[in-house]
């Protein structure tokens, strides 16, 4: 039987969890469809969900099509759990973008468009809302073309938009009409099925043209668009012809190596991890032993493996290649860790590579009641089990501080620690994130025995600029073979946790750091066998002597702060320009450049992300509500005037005899 794990995506409010119901209950898997204003659909599960009709989580259901069985995997739509998009596409062999037949491409489809180009995912369009007031299915077409691909494929005629009686006529094979578009399209990509054609029309017949354009799909070469409503099952058909016969199906070795993607990680009703996971090699059973990870090999005992065969969950079903399964029993396991081997299926899909433009607002959270400090803490930890992109860290007593896409994630976030936890919290005002650059070169080293180093270490560091984008770059100037591997292991760790704050307290990126002096005191014993720690070198002497060397080495070397910068694209009424723009300077907006196309205008430019929500906020008034705006951050740039600090966490190395008095009586 073919699979297909298939990823819906959409701006929120396009109907995707509608329309997931929709398919569900068209497959036979569901006898009534659920509505999201009910909060009564199989893929909202949460209570959270259910109130405010919103997607926070990805959710995972099954049915089955003719000869295929498909994963649906049903993402949050808002902006502001992109995360959880993200973690999704890993492992998508498919997808189906929904766009509302009345609002159009909006500015949460192109984001997720542009991540589907750049990953290579096969996917299909389907325009939902054919049946709603103000539906305009060839506009919506036209915007598709201009705004997201030229190579989308209609599949069909829309019939009385706009009214309960509209309905989507699928073309037929011989239509001559559809031939010709899909001929011209095809042969662009195909220059054999151009050559058949102008040599004998005669054999370019419809069976060669789906199977080209299945080919093209597959390759994401061509997108297919069908339309229909999601309410009244109009198009619905259709669409399912065309997720089971153009998209490719998962491929995989159920008898090769274990190999799979941990994309999803959540906890049972007794507290138990289960690890959501895509095998796309081998087979997973319970009481089978597998390693994880990537970082320390970690290797524990499976509990149990569940699968979600045709709307039920089946226990104790083995996970074979192709599948999503649960495992329980796998307690270190986070988000983003490979099963078994490393996948060697679509590299560039898989890992921890960045899809979507990291969080950009920070935030500090803080219990009302002094006596839930504790279950604040804990009931954040499990949180950052689901999210590692919270980047959850401890401030001060009681106060923990998170990474933010947007302020409907801090209300989700406290509406959940107050439901599913009994902890009523507050949060400061969100604040932008900023990062740190180093400026020139640095190093700085200290020796054992030599004052005023109290660690049987010896440690020397070279700190570098790095080119944008590349993080921290940890690289050898010494031996290899002149220490244990534990004690480089332990000053590369160090680097890397101590470079999450700088000089000011931002995190330190594109930073290149080598070390280039060691040295250790082997292990001594007594002539009675006992270890003598006073005289041997440790790990935990690296650990503790590198942060000092680094920050050394960091002065040395200077930063700059760096501020988030967002690219905005305005579509707005060419008359409403000119009150526009000084709001624009303002704001510290930067326009690069503006069209204008009948009476509108398309202004493209640079701003401040911190500014971003202020110029949502005043957009409305300035363009008579006509004005429609698109941001998503593009990069980090050096931040004019004074730079802004943030407060440290943790013991501060800055601070050589504070940091000492703490270390040394930890130790």
């Amino acid at each position: 039987m073919k699979r297909l794990n298939l990823g819906i995506l959409a701006h929120v409010d396009a109907g995707k969890t509608s329309l997931t119901e929709r398919l569900l209950h068209h497959a036979g898997v569901i006898d009534e469809i659920g509505r999201v204003d009910d909060g009564s659909t199989q893929t909202d599960t949460l209570a959270l969900e259910r109130r405010r009709g919103i997607t926070i989580r990805s959710a995972v259901v099954s049915f089955t099509v003719g000869g295929t069985s498909v994963n649906l995997i049903d993402t949050p739509g808002h902006p502001d759990f992109i995360a959880e998009v993200e973690r999704a596409l890993g492992v998508l062999d498919g997808a189906l973008l929904v766009v509302s037949a009345v609002e159009g491409v909006q500015p949460q489809t192109r984001v997720l468009w542009r991540a589907l180009r750049r990953l290579g995912v096969p996917a299909l369009v389907f325009v939902n809302k054919i049946d709603r007031r103000g539906a305009d299915p060839e506009g919506v077409l036209r915007g598709v073309s201009e705004r997201l691909t030229p190579a989308v494929v209609p599949m069909g005629a829309v019939s009385g938009a706009g009214s309960r009686d509209a309905r989507f006529t699928p073309f037929a094979a011989g239509d001559p009409g559809f031939t010709a578009r899909l001929l011209d399209l095809l042969s662009r990509q195909d220059d054999d099925l151009l050559a058949d054609y102008v040599e004998d029309e005669a054999a370019v017949g419809s069976g060669r043209l789906r199977a080209a354009l299945a080919a093209q799909t597959a390759r994401a070469a061509a997108h297919p668009l069908y339309f229909g409503s999601a309410m009244t099952g109009a198009g619905v058909p259709a669409l399912l012809d065309g997720i089971t016969g153009l998209l490719p199906g998962a491929g995989g070795d159920a008898e090769g190596p274990p190999s799979g993607t941990v994309f999803k990680v959540e906890r049972g009703q007794g507290g138990e991890k289960i690890a959501y996971v895509r095998m796309y090699s081998g087979t997973v059973r319970p009481r089978d032993r597998i390693g994880f990870g990537a970082a320390d090999g970690a290797e524990e005992k499976v509990t149990d493996v569940g699968v979600v065969d045709h709307g039920a969950e089946v226990l104790r079903a083995p996970v074979t290649a192709g599948r999503i399964g649960k495992l329980w029993g796998l307690g270190r396991v986070r988000v983003g860790d490979h099963i078994g081997e490393r996948p060697a299926a679509s590299p560039d899909r898989l890992g921890r590579q960045r899809h979507f433009p990291p969080p950009t607002l920070e935030t500090v959270v803080a219990p009302v009641r002094r006596a839930d400090r504790g279950a604040l803490h804990a009931a954040l930890t499990r949180l950052a089990e689901q999210d590692p992109l919270i980047n959850l860290r401890e401030d001060g007593p009681g106060e923990m501080s998170l990474l933010l896409y947007g302020e409907v994630q801090k209300e989700v976030l406290q509406a959940t620690l107050l439901d599913e936890f009994g902890v009523r919290v507050a949060f400061r005002e969100s604040t932008t994130i900023c990062v740190e650059r180093p400026v020139g070169a640095g190093a700085a080293d200290e020796a054992i025995g030599v004052d005023p180093n109290p660690f049987l270490a010896t440690v020397g560091l070279r700190v570098r600029p790095a080119p944008p984008g590349t993080g921290v770059r940890f690289g050898l100037e010494v031996e290899l073979g002149a220490m244990p591997p534990t004690f480089f292991r332990a000053v590369e760790e160090s680097v890397t946790e101590t470079l999450r704050q700088g000089l000011r307290g931002w995190q330190v990126v594109d930073c290149a750091v080598s070390m280039t002096h060691c040295g250790y005191w082997a292990r001594q014993s007594h002539s009675h066998g006992t270890f003598d720690k006073s005289m041997s070198s440790t790990a935990g002497d690296f650990r503790n002597l590198t942060p000092l060397v680094l920050m050394s080495a960091l002065k040395q070397a200077g930063t700059r702060v760096h501020e988030p910068l967002h690219g905005f694209s305005i579509e707005t009424p060419a008359s409403t320009v000119r009150a526009l723009l000084p709001v624009l300077a303002q704001l510290r907006a930067v326009p690069r450049d503006h069209r204008t196309r009948g009476g509108t205008c398309l202004l493209d430019g640079t701003i401040p992300a911190a500014r971003v929500h202020e110029l949502q906020r005043r957009l409305p008034g300035l363009t008579h509500g006509e004005g429609v705006l698109e941001s998503a951050f593009e990069r980090y740039e050096p931040v004019r005037g004074e730079p802004p600090s943030r407060p440290r966490s943790g013991v501060d190395p800055l601070d050589r005899e504070e940091y000492l008095l703490h270390v040394v009586r930890r130790v």
